[in-house]
């Protein structure tokens, strides 16, 4: 039986003292025990009544739907959200409501607001999937980049649109009152629609199938050059799909998959279609990979990783904690797949802790996409830990790794607090620890919580929070300090039987 609060629980609950009538209403935990309620953490709990505030401060009072990014001041609004945002922003709500930041009632009121505005917006209505930039105060599909005027094509993103069905489907089992809109939008949602059945290794007569990174309904020329196909779904017009898909293991679109898969509109194999590492025989590669070719489902795939400081990890495209540890927020992937997940998960964590104290000796660490304090967003990462020969960087100098030439220097490293945050469910003292020492030596710190990113060695700070960071901050909170909230509302009993058998029969090559 899916989780579910009782309205009578929920009614009784305000903010700060009845927090605990209400989640009394909650069943036994994914393990099968109902542990006593928690004291809260006051620095923890500090810090996400602080994120919150910068959340609701991005979102808009009519409309309900979270800009992309506000200023350190909380007061200047992007003028854009995203898919990936609006479902930040309601798995937000319910981890404030159920640490008692907000009353029921206003949880309750915050997301339908949310909901009946994604009731009305445009979509791809044969898919039921979003257009990935819409106008946070009006809910209209974006046709001009607000900023400065470029145009913009309507497109449906993998990835964003994952996170969006992840919190739709989480609300669905969280809030008795707003489930049966969440899941009308949930389940209209065809995750088929992203399935291109001729990519990836042979198995028997066809292939595992792979992902796209997303299509667009207009022509994107001359933006991009990319033929016009037929819907994967046989409904609707031709599309514009991406020439990329998805292909790396450790990747945030993974969750893309997993909700493909527990919906049985993707086939288990499709799992298997991704890079581990790629194989040895891609000579170009920074690191070579050591393991061994492995079969799973019919599917023939390396089992790679890469080895960093004497240990053995799978890598990401990019070596970003979000890559790594966001769709675990949800999915008990540690638990589910302990030869795999449960291995790379505490083994990332301490690539990513050891690079910045160890090996580059920022003093600091958490690399991960953010606001960039020289200005714009930035993609970062551990470059050791990633499959792009071009790199994410743990530093503005883009100080490149090489595995038989490595650096014997670091630059202007940038931290992101997020990713600390992320770390917390595998190192949650070294990630309290790191957090408290960027919180105390730089002016990192707002009304609404963390700024999104410090370059520790100039000590240049990005003054803005990002919606999607910021959500990221509060799903890691839910779980630490709730016992894993967001993976029991997520992962039920239809999930996981959907979902384990398939993730839990891989050992990755990892350790050491």
């Amino acid at each position: 039986m899916d989780i579910s609060l009782s309205r009578r629980a929920l009614l009784g609950a305000t903010a700060g003292a009845g927090v605990v009538t209400a989640l009394s209403a909650i069943p036994a935990d994914a393990h099968g025990k109902h542990p006593s309620w928690p004291k809260h953490d006051k620095q923890l709990y500090t810090w996400a009544r602080d994120t919150w505030i910068s959340l609701e401060a991005m979102a808009d009072e009519k409309s309900g739907l979270v800009a992309d990014n506000i200023d350190g001041k909380l007061t200047t609004r992007s003028g854009y959200t995203s898919p990936t945002n609006i479902g930040g922003y309601l798995w937000s709500c319910i981890v404030a409501r159920d640490l008692g930041i907000i009353s029921v009632k206003k949880s309750v009121t915050l997301i339908r607001r949310t909901l009946t505005s994604l009731a009305r917006m445009e979509k791809h209505e044969p898919s039921g999937m979003f257009y990935n930039w819409y106008d946070e105060a009006t809910g209209a599909v974006l046709h001009t980049w607000p900023t400065d005027g470029s145009p913009v094509y309507p497109f449906v993103s993998s990835v964003d649109m994952g996170w969006l069905g992840a919190a739709l489907h989480l609300v669905g089992n969280a809030d008795p009152f707003n489930c049966r809109a969440a899941r009308k939008l949930f389940d209209d949602m065809r995750w088929d629609m992203f399935y291109d059945k001729s990519f990836g290794p042979v198995v028997g007569d066809g292939h595992t199938g792979g992902i796209w990174g997303g299509f667009w309904t207009e022509d994107p020329a001359p933006s991009m050059v990319v033929p016009l196909l037929p819907s994967a779904i046989g409904k609707g017009p031709d599309v514009w799909y991406t020439p990329n898909h998805y292909d790396t293991t450790i990747s945030e679109a993974r969750m893309v998959t997993y909700l493909g898969i527990f919906r049985r509109q993707l086939p288990d194999k499709v799992y298997f279609s991704t890079y581990r590492t790629f194989p040895p025989d891609f000579d170009w590669q920074e690191m070579p990979p050591v393991g061994d070719w492995s079969t799973q489902l019919g599917a023939r795939f390396y089992e790679g990783a890469y080895t960093y400081r004497g240990f053995q990890v799978v890598p990401g495209w990019g070596g970003s904690m979000f890559e790594e540890l966001m769709p675990d927020l949800f999915v008990p992937e540690a638990k589910w797949a302990p030869k795999s997940w449960g291995r790379n998960h505490p083994l990332h964590v301490r690539a990513q802790r050891e690079h910045g104290l160890d090996d580059a000796k920022y003093g600091y660490w958490g690399f991960s996409p953010c606001s960039d304090p020289a200005g714009g967003y930035r993609e970062y990462g551990v470059d050791a830990l990633g499959m792009n020969p071009a790199g994410y960087f743990s530093d503005q100098e883009k100080t490149d790794y090489h595995w038989n030439k490595p650096p014997t220097a670091y630059g202007d490293g940038v931290v992101t607090p997020h990713a600390a945050f992320l770390a917390m469910a595998y190192e949650p003292k070294n990630a309290t620890t790191n957090l408290k020492k960027l919180q105390k030596n730089f002016d990192s710190y707002g009304k609404g919580g963390f700024y999104d990113a410090v370059a520790v060695r100039s000590g240049t700070v990005a003054k803005r929070h990002l919606s999607l960071d910021q959500s990221m901050i509060m799903g890691a909170l839910g779980n630490v300090m709730l016992w894993g909230r967001l993976r029991t509302y997520f992962a039920t009993r239809q999930v996981e039987r959907a979902l384990r058998p398939v993730i839990g029969l891989e050992e990755f090559n990892v350790g050491g």
